[in-house]
């Protein structure tokens, strides 16, 4: 049985996620990895969406303000074997209606390029290739993403 817990960042189970993606992430993005770190602290998000599958911790995302009227989507994962079930798309989900019942008129993100999926994810969803933001602005790797809600 699926379940989306909408938590904080206090939330241990999100805590365990995270630092799987932490470690993917430092393998997928080598030398670079330092640079977006930095970027990446879980203590300054806001709104953690945790899902369960059978009370066991499969996929989370986060956001955080971003400007005065967006929020930035931050921390996506799902544990690799529970891929291909469409929880990113739920996470991603909870996240905008969450966004929408704060009153956000849009929600952003940066993801790498070489996160093939993930990029495919977010066009799916209605997300559209904007200009890079700051921190991301020159950063080769890194496409930025808005969507209007």
């Amino acid at each position: 049985m699926i379940q989306i817990r909408r938590t904080n960042t206090e939330n241990t189970d999100f805590q365990a996620l995270v630092a799987q993606l932490d470690a993917y992430l430092a393998r997928i993005d080598g030398d670079e990895n330092a640079f977006y770190s930095q970027f990446n602290k879980i203590e300054f998000l806001d709104k953690v969406v945790v899902i369960y599958e059978d009370e066991v911790p499969v996929a989370c995302g986060a956001m955080k303000p971003h400007g005065t009227s967006n929020l930035e989507i931050k921390r996506m994962y799902t544990v690799p074997n529970a891929r291909g079930k469409g929880l990113a798309s739920q996470v991603v989900n909870e996240l905008e209606k969450w966004a929408k019942e704060s009153g956000v008129s849009a929600c952003v993100l940066e993801t790498g390029k070489r996160q093939e999926d993930a990029v495919a994810l977010y066009k799916k969803l209605g997300y559209q290739i904007i200009p890079n933001f700051e921190p991301y602005i020159g950063i080769e790797n890194s496409l930025c993403f808005e969507k209007k809600l």
